[in-house]
């Protein structure tokens, strides 16, 4: 049976229009996935889009033996990764011992010090997040949103003048973007 022109067009743009189908639902599906990770993880950012090079022998090893039995330290963005999605999951254990992993490594991400600081602050332990804050503001003082992390945890704690000195920076860093007016709103909050 041979088939007519007119019916391989019709055939031919099915296809298409089913093929875009399919790739427009499966990509608005994880698309919406990403979007609820960055809407629940307010102060936490992307992962880096580079790692530095530094692996020093000695902490190859202290990291080897925090996972017994593994061979070969995994890449360390899929560590962050995985790292951020217990955060969102809230299992904050877990994401700081892979932060703590991720800096144990040489790591000097100031996003990653970011997020260790966050997280250890949900784990109730804000001396320890205000100590690993301030180091990463030592790394990089230009990370607007280190500073506003550390003018809320300083905030909650009751450090009033810590946290209107380290909120007025990220705003001044620039208060027109969502980092610059979180600053704002909390430090128009402080007593």
């Amino acid at each position: 049976m041979i088939r007519s022109a007119k019916f391989w067009i019709l055939m031919t743009v099915f296809q298409v229009v089913f093929g875009l189908t399919v790739f427009a639902v499966t990509r608005q599906y994880y698309v919406h996935d990403q979007d609820e990770v960055s809407a629940n993880t307010s102060v936490m950012t992307e992962p880096p889009p580079e790692w530095p090079e530094r692996d020093p022998e000695s902490e190859l090893e202290q990291l080897i033996s925090t996972y017994p039995g593994q061979q070969t330290i995994e890449d360390p963005a899929v560590v962050l990764r995985r790292a951020d999605e217990f955060y969102t999951n809230g299992q904050y254990d877990k994401a700081a011992d892979l932060y703590q992993q991720l800096l144990a490594s040489g790591s000097r991400d100031v996003n990653t010090y970011n997020n260790l600081g966050i997280t250890l602050y949900n784990l109730g332990r804000s001396d320890e997040a205000l100590r690993i804050l301030n180091e990463g503001v030592a790394v990089d003082s230009s990370y607007q949103r280190i500073w506003l992390t550390l003018g809320f945890i300083n905030s909650q704690v009751g450090n009033t003048g810590q946290a209107r000195l380290a909120l007025t920076t990220a705003v001044q860093m620039g208060a027109d973007n969502e980092v610059g007016r979180s600053a704002q709103e909390i430090l128009g909050n402080l007593p």
